[in-house]
């Protein structure tokens, strides 16, 4: 009887534990994939693009991609002034907001916002943000951080510290043999302690990153397919990268 009894709470525990492993393996397979590189070709999510070298031991990385039937000197301008307290991310300013940034993202190109250089902060919330490391108006910019994942502020890269994050966000620029633009978006990210936060981001990280990055990459593209711009250059001394991060 006890044997019995012993047998069949193992296998109450056993399906769950069976059913949770084969939805980990069906995510890993097919959803994971599709989600960290929405929208991009095989090309594109694989080549090299500016500013991967800034965090080239990266174990998280996503690209994204969009076709935006404007040329590239139309999407340049709503990428400058991306930031709270600027233009925002154009993305889904509430879900922003739920977790304490004051999001309101623009509409219009805001010409007081376009002079942008290396080595500006982009604020992501009211602790900070990642700083300009790239700028080339021709087509890509380069955000980089190292972050203290306990409090989500901005941290020198050295010494390395324990419980933090070297990431870059990058948005590459391409022109179309048809004269659209296609813009895609790199995330890359080394983070510590690797085996611990490894189990981990998947879980907190994947999922909203992918939402709110899709969002953004759809607002960039219907504000710049809907609103006529004229395109912008960078201020002199705009261009270049920052020579210490």
């Amino acid at each position: 009887m006890t044997h019995s009894k012993t047998q069949s709470g193992r296998t109450r525990w056993l399906a769950p534990l069976v059913g949770a492993a084969g939805g980990w393996a069906a995510y890993a397979l097919t959803i994971r994939p599709w989600h960290l590189r929405w929208g991009a070709t095989a090309e594109e999510a694989t080549t090299p693009l500016a500013g991967d070298d800034l965090v080239p031991d990266a174990a998280y990385v996503t690209t994204r991609a969009a076709t935006i039937q404007v040329p590239l000197g139309a999407v340049w301008p709503w990428l400058v002034q991306m930031g709270q307290g600027r233009a925002g991310f154009y993305t889904y300013d509430r879900l922003e907001q739920m977790v304490g940034a004051a999001i309101r993202s623009a509409d219009h190109i805001v010409p007081e916002l376009q002079q942008l250089v290396v080595g500006d902060t982009v604020p992501l919330s009211p602790v900070g943000g990642p700083r300009v490391a790239l700028l080339d108006p021709d087509g890509a910019l380069v955000l980089f951080e190292t972050m203290d994942l306990r409090t989500g502020q901005s941290i020198p890269s050295l010494p390395p510290t324990r419980w933090a994050m070297d990431w870059t966000w990058s948005f590459t620029l391409r022109p179309t043999p048809a004269g659209a633009t296609r813009l895609l978006v790199r995330t890359r990210a080394a983070y510590r302690p690797r085996a611990l936060l490894g189990l981990a981001l998947p879980v907190l990280l994947e999922p909203a990153h992918f939402v709110m990055e899709r969002g953004m990459l759809l607002g960039i593209k219907r504000r710049a397919e809907t609103r006529s711009v004229e395109p912008t250059t960078a201020a002199a001394g705009t261009v270049g990268t920052a020579a210490a991060l």
